[in-house]
């Protein structure tokens, strides 16, 4: 039996659960006004598989990016109860539970949930396991996908921003019927891993229309049609109607109540509310406060996902998709992105720094990523003379391309590791700049701009996107915004708020104008920008295919 609820309860908490690239946070908020009383972190054993299967020496290929789902099962196992003990409260005051995850993270399961790698005999494929978010080895077919597209018409191609990302759910799913067609003959769902783990919670298969319409293409109430998909490849034509084509469910609805199975596995009561399942960076956006048109949200980690509400759809080139009801029912939901922001970050400092700069951050027992920021930001804007494109993962807006690779423009002798540094962050600034911008051009209007994520903790990365875009930055006030988020729409499915605006304006939390821009940098700013869009527009509009015929002699020789 599901507990009572009730919105002046003050007593009735709600969990909350990220689903990141590396791990997965849990987070115990109050019902009443979304105060976290406990968080836990649980990593992933095995974090992204990307060299080769568990147990297995047999390479895998390039821009391989697999999961396993047992360590999403490890979260709700050992993080669930450890973020209840750290709360120091009874499960019995817990009313509801919301997850989101990233996306598109997807993977082939049977009619009853279970994954294929699970199963015997598959566990030795990689097409059996999910495929996370940066899996951007489909990039082939997803060419294939727009062109097709492009040729016949297909009129939901614009809602896309005239491309659809080797990251999503129909190019994954046509390199697995092109590279392993028995895996893709064994799989009964190709499912969001976001809906897999509400089905592992529920034991109710759902599907949310937040991924549906920005990873499955699934616009005004319909997937691309058999005639479509048949083009594609006549084994094709069923992949919608087959595999995706279960009714949507808004954000914020109950998806089911706690399976007896899962309130073993957790801790927590059966019968309480699950919500639908969500996207990371959308479902931020309720405790971001963004649910209003105009407020664009920038989630800041491993990769940067740019949300934004609006009153009115608009045709925006190089956006991931306009969705109805996308993230807040109601509006038009539009969703860019930047495929590398912390992961590049995180490249350049882990593995590239001479070794007095390590012992120097140990010396001040600070990290490295704080000892480059700190160096950094004592310099004058441009004084590196450089400029860096931020394409170490690809492309994900504008320019919706996964082939493309990043450059550091204006190095010499003289460089410095902080320099290097320094231009990296200006080049994730630059693409956000680049997204507003494109917003802007298309007719949408961005009033601000509040930003959420690890990044967030980082006052000189703030500083320069402050800079750059010319604009003041909100802040979330919260460590675990998605998780926030999360248990803000389990308030909703649980009833004790009536809807996500309502419980955004409760329990979310944002710290406005908490960065201001200075002006005089600004204008130094403007000078690299400038750089940075020549030689965004000459390597991915065109003016050369270096970058894609260094992919191309890569993947040949490792291949």
């Amino acid at each position: 039996m599901a507990p009572n609820v009730s919105a002046n309860n003050s007593s009735s908490v709600l969990v909350g659960i990220d689903f990141g690239t590396l791990s997965g946070r849990v987070v115990v908020v109050r019902a009443a006004d979304g105060a976290v009383l406990a968080e836990a972190v649980e990593d992933y054993p095995h974090a992204v598989l990307s060299t080769a299967l568990p147990g297995s020496d047999r390479p895998l290929p390039p821009d391989t990016a697999l999961q396993l789902p047992e360590d999403y099962r490890g979260v709700l196992r050992r993080g669930v109860p450890k973020a209840l003990a750290a709360a120091g409260i009874g499960a019995d005051r817990v009313i509801g539970v919301g997850t989101d995850f990233t996306a598109c993270t997807v993977l082939p399961t049977t009619a009853d949930g279970t994954p294929l790698c699970e199963l015997p005999g598959f566990a030795d494929r990689p097409h059996a396991y999910p495929k996370l978010w940066k899996h951007h080895a489909a990039q082939p077919e997803a060419d294939e996908i727009t062109r097709v597209a492009a040729e016949r018409g297909e009129p939901w191609l614009p809602r896309y921003g005239g491309r659809i990302s080797a990251e999503w759910q129909f190019a994954k799913g046509l390199q697995v019927l092109r590279e392993d067609p028995e895996a893709y003959a064994r799989a009964d769902r190709w499912i969001e891993a976001a809906d897999w783990i509400v089905w592992q919670l529920c034991g109710r298969e759902t599907r949310n229309v937040c991924t549906a319409g920005y990873k499955g293409i699934h616009q005004d109430g319909a997937w691309p049609s058999r005639d479509y998909l048949a083009a594609l490849d006549p084994a094709f034509a069923g992949f919608a109607d087959d595999k995706l084509a279960f009714p949507l469910s808004q954000l914020g609805a109950r998806a089911g109540g706690l399976s007896a199975e899962a309130a073993a596995l957790t801790g927590l009561p059966e019968g309480v509310a699950v919500a639908v399942g969500n996207v990371d960076a959308h479902v931020t956006a309720a405790a971001a406060r963004t649910v209003d048109p105009g407020e664009l949200l920038a989630v800041m980690g491993t990769s940067t996902c740019h949300v934004l509400n609006s009153d009115v759809p608009a045709e925006v080139p190089g956006m991931c998709g306009v969705v109805r009801d996308g993230i807040v029912p109601g509006l038009w939901g539009y969703e860019a992105g930047q495929s590398g922001v912390g992961d590049i970050l995180g490249w350049f400092a882990d593995g590239f720094l001479p070794p007095e700069y390590v012992r120097a951050a140990k010396r001040a027992g600070t990290g490295t990523h704080e000892l480059l920021s700190r160096r950094a930001a004592a310099q004058p804007v441009g004084a590196h003379g450089l400029v860096a494109l931020d394409w170490h993962n690809g492309n994900r807006s504008v320019l919706v391309d996964h082939s493309l690779s990043g450059v550091i423009a204006g190095a010499t002798l003289a460089t410095t590791p902080e320099d290097l540094y320094r231009a990296l962050v200006e080049a994730t600034a630059f693409g956000t700049r680049t997204i507003v911008e494109a917003f802007e051009t298309a007719g949408v209007p961005v009033h601000g701009v509040t930003v959420a994520g690890g990044l967030t903790r980082n006052p000189f990365v703030l500083q320069v996107y402050a800079d750059v875009l010319r604009r003041p930055l909100h802040v979330t006030d919260a460590d675990q915004g998605p998780a926030l988020g999360s248990a803000i729409h389990a308030a909703v499915a649980a009833g004790a708020h009536p809807d996500i605006r309502a419980a955004s304006a409760a329990m979310g939390r944002v710290r406005r104008d908490a960065v201001r821009p200075d002006l005089r940098d600004s204008a130094g700013y403007d000078r690299l920008y400038d750089v940075y869009r020549d030689l965004h527009d000459h390597f991915g509009r065109g003016g050369s295919d270096a970058l894609h015929r260094l992919r191309r002699i890569r993947n040949d020789a490792r291949t």
